[in-house]
């Protein structure tokens, strides 16, 4: 058997050591180096991808389009929470459906009891007796965020204020509001009284669509009034508690509310262009806080937001009848399509299409769909427009069908 001098044997073992140590070095340095690698990808995520839309102090806040009642922008939406004198957005609605129905008009004049004339807080100092008409309420409320004026108002449609609160709630509800109770008309603190970011949003939009004039009264910025009394006349001045009416240029309202517990809150209105926004913001720290985020949410919103309005869909024909009292019939659109974009799109792009039923059978109730008009972008469908029956169709009787035949034979 050969054998191998003894130094030979030497080199070999340390030129082996030699390259284990190597690896092992390299082992630890390509470790080092992935996670290097990996701390440097974490450092350098694009800021969009790490950050949903603005940067708001405040604990809760919503951002909503008005014409689709799209949510574009929410922080901690849906916590209940005191709202201070943001109820009176509920409180005008009720104010405003009142009016929309006959129950009152604008110069009814309105006398205000002892304990609506109780109401501590922000007030116009209503004395007991005193008369003021519901437009001047109205104003006092929405400008000055009066409590006495709420609750005279309350007891003037329901009789009590705590009917009227019933009939807050009850509205609240039917608006999909599943996180409020109200327990008072305008918002001082009270156990139980509460609502969210996301429920504001809701009834302001309601009140702004459905009742646009109340802009005439949010908007004003200062005006007097007249008390007459017992003691006299005397002018009180009316000054906007929502400071954003002359700090920004695009605001049209809404309501502003502070309390100890609720904070500082704001459902703020506005408009440019056509495109419309309430930005809602809960439990401020303080004014300036409250007033900057609503400004950063709806300057987040305009930039973002673009609207696409059909306001001349395609012209509809008749459509055929089978078995009615008549062949054809009248057919409209149930309303106008609108689409918010946020994402910078072409919007022009958009076509609709007209997609309707053959001849239906008697009988039709007016305004049954019977087809619709829908809308796709970028070959996806983006909504529809239903279309309607314009008037119903009884179904032919044999009676019917034997005049037809004989108005044929005549011609």
């Amino acid at each position: 058997m050969k054998t191998f001098p003894r130094f030979r044997v030497k080199m070999v073992l340390v030129f082996l050591l030699g390259m284990m140590i190597s690896v092992q070095l390299f082992g630890v340095s390509f470790a080092k180096a992935a996670a290097a690698e990996g701390q440097m990808r974490n450092e350098t995520i694009p800021q969009e991808e790490t950050s949903a839309g603005p940067q708001i102090s405040a604990p809760s806040a919503v951002l909503m389009e008005v014409s689709t009642g799209t949510i574009i922008y929410e922080k901690d939406a849906d916590t209940a929470r005191p709202p201070a004198s943001v109820t009176k957005v509920m409180t005008m609605l009720l104010i405003f459906d009142a009016l929309d129905t006959g129950k009152i008009s604008l110069t009814d004049e309105v006398t205000v009891s002892e304990f609506a004339a109780s109401m501590g807080g922000s007030q116009v100092f209503l004395e007991p007796g005193e008369t003021q008409t519901v437009e001047t309420m109205l104003k006092c409320i929405s400008v000055a965020s009066a409590n006495d004026a709420c609750v005279a108002m309350a007891e003037y449609i329901c009789g009590s204020e705590e009917e009227f609160v019933r009939q807050m709630n009850e509205r609240a509800k039917g608006l999909g509001m599943t996180n409020t109770h109200f327990v008072n008309c305008n918002g001082l603190d009270t156990d139980g009284h509460e609502t969210s970011a996301r429920d504001i949003a809701l009834m302001s939009r309601e009140l702004i669509t459905k009742y646009p004039q109340i802009h005439d009264y949010c908007t004003i910025w200062m005006e007097n009034i007249t008390h007459t009394t017992k003691k006299g006349t005397s002018e009180f001045g009316l000054t906007n508690t929502n400071k954003l009416i002359r700090q920004y240029e695009y605001a049209t309202g809404l309501k502003t509310g502070s309390t100890g517990l609720a904070k500082f809150c704001v459902s703020a209105t506005a408009k440019k262009d056509d495109v419309e926004l309430i930005a809602v913001i809960m439990a401020a720290d303080d004014s300036k806080k409250r007033f900057k985020d609503a400004t950063t949410l709806l300057g987040y919103g305009f930039s973002k937001c673009q609207l696409y309005h059909d306001q001349e869909p395609p012209k509809l024909g008749k459509l055929k009848i089978d078995g009615g009292v008549k062949e054809e019939i009248e057919i409209v659109y149930k309303n106008t399509f609108s689409y918010l974009d946020t994402s910078g799109g072409n919007l022009s792009q958009i076509t609709a299409k007209i997609e309707l039923a053959g001849a239906l059978p008697a009988p039709i109730e007016e305004g049954a769909v019977v087809g619709r008009l829908k809308y796709e972008w970028n070959g996806n469908e983006i909504g529809s427009v239903d279309i309607v029956a314009g008037e119903a169709v009884e179904k032919a009787k044999f009676v019917d069908f034997l005049k037809k035949i004989l108005g044929n034979m005549r011609v």
